[in-house]
């Protein structure tokens, strides 16, 4: 394994164990006695997406991941549950048990995914997804999404500004002195 800070090409394994799909290592440069940790998944068959003009391209998790990242942007998401929603997202495809998936069925998922872990970030990834072609399909979608019963989680800021926020926190003074 390549060091990340110096280059070198051999490192040795400190500490190892086991995390959901995989294992995590914690190693040391033999070069500069630098510790990293590395992160090792174990990878599945490997399948075809079918995409919506009919290209057939492989699954990229990366690919997968940058999406739900580009929506979740600038949104109080965690790392670890945008990591959740596409091991989610691989696990469903994954079970299947197809060598091709059609991009409709991925897409499907990581809406879904997303409506239950951030409502602004599942309008923002249906709103490319779904490519809403004027302001009535997007206000229809808002619409359904307003009046679904799932509850937002505590940590997600309100859909329209102003709904249920609390009245902001007055700093204190400091005394002059």
């Amino acid at each position: 394994m390549k060091c990340p800070y110096c280059g070198f090409q051999d490192s040795k394994v400190v500490d190892s164990r086991g995390i959901d799909d995989g294992i995590r290592r914690r190693r040391q440069c033999l070069h500069c006695d630098s510790r990293f940790t590395t992160y090792e998944r174990f990878r599945a068959e490997s399948f075809m997406v079918i995409k919506k003009d009919g290209r057939r391209e492989e699954f990229s998790r990366e690919k997968l991941t940058s999406g739900i990242r580009k929506a979740c942007a600038k949104r109080p998401i965690s790392n670890e549950a945008i990591e959740g929603v596409v091991d989610k997202v691989e696990a469903a495809l994954h079970h299947l048990g197809k060598v091709e998936v059609p991009s409709s069925t991925v897409g499907e998922l990581v809406i879904e995914h997303l409506r239950e872990l951030d409502r602004i970030a599942y309008i923002r990834f249906a709103s490319v997804y779904r490519e809403f072609t004027d302001i009535e399909s997007f206000r229809k979608e808002l619409d359904a999404l307003s009046r679904s019963p799932a509850k937002a989680p505590a940590t997600q800021l309100p859909l329209i500004p102003g709904d249920g926020l609390p009245p902001p926190a007055k700093k204190p003074r400091r005394a002059a002195g």
